[in-house]
């Protein structure tokens, strides 16, 4: 039996069972969720029951929770699956941003790195509350002009009231500047004071 440990730590609602979901449909049978507040972990004990799966909570520690889950065979209540259903509500007045530092989400293969990163942008719209900002630096910046899926998303979350930050120095370090077509160009202080002021700092690398 194959063990692994899934952590789904900085993970904004309902990443963290979207996750759990993915890695149960790739076949995991046992397996160790992170999470690192309440909501989180009461979602995916609550997703894996209705799933007909046992979950139990193994660690507890602060602001941070370690679930185990045992996949079954069949499962035995299985429910269909709403995202919405598994959506955490902030406290009110909370300021969260996203910070992309890279055109790639994670390490090992760079194009499916990039998949990998498109997905999760596009996914950005369906996770309650949206962010108030976007910081794009480094090689993050690239999707920005890049013709993709993630360029779209971004299009449409700036419609929704995202603000798109764009570092200029990075646009210009990939003679890119030219090319932007979504948010606006900014600068070290601009993304430096972004995150100081955020409640919340999500990245997905």
């Amino acid at each position: 039996m194959t063990y692994m440990l899934l952590d789904c730590s900085g993970l904004a609602c309902p990443q963290p069972v979207l996750r759990t979901k993915e890695t149960l449909e790739q076949g995991a049978v046992l397996f160790d969720v992170v999470v690192d507040n309440e909501a989180s972990k009461n979602n995916i004990l609550r997703f894996a029951g209705s799933q007909g799966h046992h979950a139990e909570v193994i660690d507890t520690r602060k602001d941070r929770f370690t679930i185990r889950i045992q996949a079954t065979a069949t499962p035995a209540a299985n429910q269909p699956f709403t995202g919405d259903a598994y959506q955490c509500d902030p406290p009110e007045g909370i300021s969260m941003i996203y910070v992309i530092s890279a055109d790639a989400m994670g390490r090992g293969n760079d194009q499916l790195g990039w998949a990998l990163l498109q997905t999760y942008i596009q996914t950005i719209k369906e996770v309650s509350p949206l962010p108030d900002k976007i910081l794009l630096y480094n090689s993050g910046v690239k999707l920005v002009t890049a013709a993709s899926g993630a360029l779209t998303a971004l299009e449409e979350l700036q419609a929704k009231g995202v603000e798109i930050l764009a570092c200029g120095t990075c646009l210009d370090f990939y003679k890119l500047k030219s090319a932007i077509k979504v948010g606006r160009i900014s600068n070290m202080y601009d993304i430096m004071q972004a995150m100081a002021d955020a409640d919340k700092i999500v990245s997905p690398l």
